[in-house]
């Protein structure tokens, strides 16, 4: 089960990040939202490819790659104001499969009454070293406990194996989706998400140009959102993010026009304007009280200096059995989720 008790909803997702970056810390303001309205982006510092989940407490939860080293943790009532709460690992309890690698790409889940952690480590350019690992908490802030890598690339043949996303089918089957511009796959899961479940075999889901895969549900279908192009430029940063849809799980996705996402074809979601580039690596929706839909992501504003991809949160609308958002690029300014 992938539910905390008494909670309505929880998410799950992952994204990428660069390998070797360098630490940064949590010290930059955010700008101070008039009475219900916010901006963006909604945390001015580095919390790259989030991944979010609503926990028994009533805090939403959201994971980041580590610019903040060890993994960061922040909280928030509202989607909109974020305190940082801690790391995932310290640097004793830091995973080690890849001594030299980052952590990258977080998806938290709920599964039969633990906190749930997928991760990738990886070096910048090493294809084949990195791969995804798992750990465990028994609260939402920590502290996790690794349990080691599920699998690296050069094992399981998938080249840049990072950006997991866990996913349970209409039957309860726990899955693993991933990949990073070398494929989508998908993959079961023991029971418990801890291990690859005995005899299971990857599948392709889609092409060669995405990575940081989220699926959702609704009305009868699932919506693959991924990201395209390049992350990691500051400025020049071409990060789009990207969606196609199917009647079932493991496709296939295709586009408005029947095109299959395992052929590079899609809708396109969201893209940068003047004041934001590169917006990707897009957590899970999440629904407000008011049943609007949300979506966080990561940008670079190209009014601050130092290039860092900042938090961005925008209110996901559907239009026609599609995802759309603003006219497809992020808002500066918006009414705020209500809770």
């Amino acid at each position: 089960m992938k539910h905390p008790p008494l909670v309505l909803l929880i998410i799950a997702a992952a994204v990428v990040a660069p390998c070797g970056s360098a630490a940064t810390s949590a010290t930059a303001p955010q700008d101070e939202p008039s009475a219900g309205v916010y901006r963006n982006p909604v945390v001015r510092y580095s919390l790259p490819d989030p991944s979010v989940m609503l926990a028994a407490d009533g805090y939403f939860y959201l994971y980041a790659t580590e610019d903040i080293r060890n993994m960061p943790i922040h909280r928030s009532k509202n989607l909109v104001d974020w305190e940082f709460v801690g790391t995932a690992f310290t640097d004793s309890t830091r995973p080690t499969f890849e001594p030299k690698g980052g952590l990258w790409a977080p998806d938290i889940n709920y599964i039969d009454g633990r906190y749930v952690l997928y991760y990738a480590m990886s070096r910048w350019g090493c294809l084949g070293l990195c791969g995804i690992g798992v750990a465990v908490a028994d609260a939402p802030e920590g502290p996790f406990t690794d349990r080691g890598a599920l699998f690296v690339s050069n094992e399981i043949g998938v080249d840049n194996s990072i950006d997991a996303f866990y996913m349970e089918d209409d039957g309860g089957t726990p899955y693993l989706f991933w990949g990073s511009f070398y494929g989508i796959y998908a993959i079961a899961l023991a029971a418990d998400g801890l291990s690859l479940r005995e005899g299971a075999e990857k599948q392709a889901v889609a092409g060669s140009i995405y990575e940081g895969v989220y699926i959702h549900k609704k009305n009868g279908y699932y919506y693959m959102l991924a990201s395209t192009g390049t992350c990691c430029e500051g400025l020049t940063s071409t990060y789009t993010t990207v969606v196609g849809r199917s009647e079932h799980l493991f496709g296939p996705y295709v586009d408005r026009q029947g095109r299959p996402m395992l052929e590079n074809y899609h809708e396109t979601l969201l893209r940068g304007n003047d004041r934001f580039v590169g917006t990707g690596h897009n957590s899970e929706i999440v629904q407000d009280a008011a049943g609007h839909d949300w979506i966080l992501y990561h940008a670079f504003d190209t009014t601050h200096e130092k290039g860092r991809r900042m938090l961005m949160l925008d209110r996901v609308v559907w239009r026609d059995g599609w995802p759309a958002i603003n006219d497809g690029s992020p808002s500066i300014e918006a009414p705020a989720p209500l809770f």
